[in-house]
């Protein structure tokens, strides 16, 4: 019978190093944020818990769950930096697997002092922070911008025709519209809405051909609306004009020439006097309109009109600047 040998070895087995809970960097990482916490910078209950022992309740969007730090729990969004400042909850998700410099670097770092301290982040780049950065953003001035322009000037002249019983309603049946330096913006004749029954010829030099070809009122107003909008009109008893338009303009962006006393006093009429456009043309430029029989011309109304506002402009312009409840 063959003999049986068998190699025991009765010494103690070698014995294996204890595991250390987590790795290096998470070790380094739990003893700064106690290091932060035991100075006060950052606030007990952002703390993940500790490797072994008892689990803390984790607060409000603090993502100090089960799953690690950064991770919050199932059906919870992340806490935004609005409730928890720049050091918010979700640093440690960021420094994950970056290593100690990552985390220093980062605008989340567990290390960067509060917004409460210096207003910004580790990195240096500004804290938006809830009612600052964004409004006054919006409320300071463009570097180098310029002044807006101020609005152009236009001057308007309309003619009439009487429509309604005895043809006492004046009703718009021509409409023009004049530059600063006198260009024609719009020069259009008008059909009313109701029957003309007087032409007023002598006054307006509307004929009856002169409707063959007009413009229907309302296509009228929206077109004459669309130029005058955000400018200055200047005109000659121009709330008539308003009134055939159907419309009002701002008090402050109108120039009536018969309601100026400087033209009035530069033409040696009594200031609170209301002359014809045609006596202060005469007086102050020394043209003379609405000459003959064939009627008023609204272009040429316009445009001494105008010239009538540049004679005073400087000093009107002025005089409301220091009286505007004179507009």
């Amino acid at each position: 019978m063959d003999d049986l040998i068998l190699n025991l070895d009765f010494a103690a087995p070698e014995r294996r190093p204890k595991k250390e809970p987590g790795n290096r960097k998470h070790q380094s990482f739990v003893r700064r944020r106690r290091e932060l916490e035991r100075r006060g910078v950052l606030r007990q209950k952002q703390l993940p818990a500790a490797p072994g022992g008892p689990r803390r309740a984790p607060g409000r969007g603090s993502g100090g769950t089960k799953g690690g730090p950064g991770k919050p729990r199932s059906g919870q969004p992340r806490s935004c930096p609005k409730e928890n400042g720049p050091t918010g909850t979700d640093a440690p998700a960021k420094t994950k697997g970056k290593g100690r410099g990552a985390a220093r670097g980062s605008t989340n770092a567990v290390g960067a002092p509060p917004a409460s301290q210096n207003g910004s982040t580790g990195t240096g780049a500004p804290t938006k922070t809830k009612g600052s950065g964004r409004g006054t953003a919006r409320g300071a001035p463009k570097a180098g911008g310029a002044p807006p322009a101020p609005p152009k000037l236009v001057a308007m002249d309309c003619e009439m025709v009487g429509t309604g019983p005895g043809g006492r309603t004046s009703s718009l049946a021509r409409c023009s519209i004049v530059t600063y330096e006198g260009d024609i913006v719009y020069d259009e004749y008008v059909r009313p809405e109701a029957p003309i029954v007087d032409y007023r010829t002598r006054w307006s030099g509307i004929r009856r051909h002169h409707m063959d070809k007009a413009v229907p009122f309302r296509r009228a107003q929206q077109q004459v609306l669309r130029i005058l909008a955000g400018k200055v009109v200047v005109g000659h008893a121009i709330h008539n004009d308003f009134k055939a338009l159907r419309y009002s303009h701002p008090k402050a962006l109108t120039r009536d020439t018969s309601q100026i006393p400087l033209l009035n006093r530069r033409g040696g009429f009594p200031e609170n006097a209301t002359i014809s456009l045609k006596r202060l043309t005469k007086a102050l430029l020394n043209q003379d309109i609405q000459v003959g029989k064939s009627g008023h011309s609204s272009v040429e109304d316009a445009r001494a009109t105008m010239e009538l506002y540049k004679v005073v402009e400087e000093e009107w312009e002025q005089h409301l600047r220091q009286n505007p409840e004179q507009k």
